[in-house]
C-alpha cells in the first residue's frame, strides 16, 4: 500500500472505499501519478514517496482507491474549470444535521460515497435528499490499495 502520510482521524471519521482499475501511470522520481477508472469516472490520486514497484503497476490492475470523508468537499451547479482533478458525480440520498458538523451520504453509481461537511455549508448549498452534486476530492488526498494490500486489512 502507498501511504502519502499517516495521520489520525477521530473515531467516528471513517474512510471511503471506490472499487477501480488502474489506466495510467506517471512517475517521477518519489512522485507518482496514478489514473484509476472507478464507477465509469476518472479519478487520479498522487502518491509522494512512491516506492519504484508504482512504475511496474500494469494498466487494468485492480485497486481501491481510499479517502477519508472529511477530505470531500461538496458542490452543486458546479461551473468551469477547477483544479481538483476529482470530481464526482452523485446524488444524495441523506442528510445527517448536527450543530456544527454534517454528514451527507452520496449515490456514485449504485456504490455509497460520505462527506462530512459543516452544518453552515450544508445549509449554504440547500442540501437535500435528491439533490444532484458534485464530490471534490484533490489528488493528494486518494490513497491507493491494491489486491494484496486490500488481503492484509483485517
Amino acid at each position: 500500500m502507498q501511504r502519502r502520510r499517516q495521520r489520525q482521524n477521530p473515531a467516528w471519521v471513517c474512510m471511503n472505499r471506490l472499487p477501480g482499475h488502474i489506466t495510467a501511470v506517471e512517475q517521477c522520481g518519489s512522485i507518482a501519478l496514478i489514473d484509476v477508472a472507478a464507477l465509469g469516472q476518472y479519478l487520479t490520486a498522487t502518491l509522494v514517496g512512491a516506492s519504484q514497484e508504482v512504475s511496474t503497476w500494469p494498466t487494468g490492475m485492480a485497486v481501491t482507491l481510499v479517502f477519508s470523508e472529511t477530505e470531500v468537499a461538496l458542490a452543486k451547479n458546479l461551473q468551469g474549470l477547477i483544479s481538483m482533478r476529482n470530481r464526482i458525480a452523485g446524488t444524495v440520498v441523506a442528510v445527517e444535521r448536527g450543530a456544527v458538523l454534517c454528514r451527507v451520504t452520496l449515490d456514485v453509481s449504485g456504490h455509497q460515497l460520505v462527506s462530512i461537511i459543516t452544518t453552515r455549508s450544508a445549509n449554504a448549498l440547500s442540501l437535500a435528499c435528491g439533490d444532484a452534486v458534485e464530490a471534490l476530492v484533490k489528488a493528494n488526498e486518494m490513497s491507493l490499495l491494491t489486491a494484496n494490500a486490500l488481503a492484509a486489512v483485517p
